[in-house]
């Protein structure tokens, strides 16, 4: 049963990384992310508020960006797929499901803008600081919301292993990323935009 729950997660890493990680712009962003997401596994146990505000506001905005903004969209020669039929197969949150996700991050702080006492959850905040670290707090419960519920969701539309192993992938995803794509930086000051690396990987895989 181990052997295929790992068999099962080098499977998803292995699929994230040659469909969704051709841009090295992407790679270098994901490095950057990485960096952040560890900072604030540590902070997690001294400061929740901390770890959530660094969370979002580096981790997953330099993660996400380099998904939207960087990584190619059109027909994925290396994988021969086209872009929609990886949306289609993707385990996780494929773009449309981010944009739902990122979309509710965004919008939370509305509602406690409106609602200081979010439904007599909070004392009224009077200071940006208050605000803030309120914020954080309803951030760190949409995290850990969206994880909980796509795992969930798993459960039912593929079974409990793809759910739990994607799960143990997401939180993983930090030390991972660090170890594929700390060279990706340096690629790209030598001009390098595409990892030429994944065709070769592919055919070998």
């Amino acid at each position: 049963m181990i052997k295929n729950f790992l068999q099962e997660l080098r499977t998803q890493r292995w699929d994230d990384h040659r469909f969704y990680h051709h841009s090295r712009i992407n790679q270098s962003l994901h490095f950057v992310s990485a960096l952040s997401f560890l900072f604030a596994y540590v902070m997690l146990f001294f400061d929740p508020v901390v770890s959530a505000l660094v969370g979002w506001l580096v981790s997953m905005t330099s993660r996400q960006a380099g998904h939207f903004f960087f990584e190619p969209k059109g027909y994925d020669h290396v994988n021969q797929a086209t872009h929609e039929h990886k949306e289609d197969i993707k385990v996780g949150y494929n773009l449309q499901r981010k944009v739902v996700l990122m979309a509710i991050w965004a919008l939370s702080p509305m509602v406690l803008y409106f609602d200081p006492t979010l439904f007599g959850l909070f004392k009224p905040w009077v200071t940006t600081v208050d605000f803030a670290r309120q914020v954080a707090k309803i951030w760190l419960v949409v995290g850990i919301g969206g994880l909980l519920f796509r795992t969930i969701h798993l459960f039912f539309i593929r079974d409990v292993e793809t759910g739990l192993v994607w799960m143990t992938k997401i939180i993983t995803d930090p030390f991972n990323d660090l170890k594929l794509y700390h060279k990706a930086p340096l690629f790209l000051m030598k001009g390098e935009l595409i990892d030429p690396g994944l065709e070769k990987h592919v055919k070998h895989a």
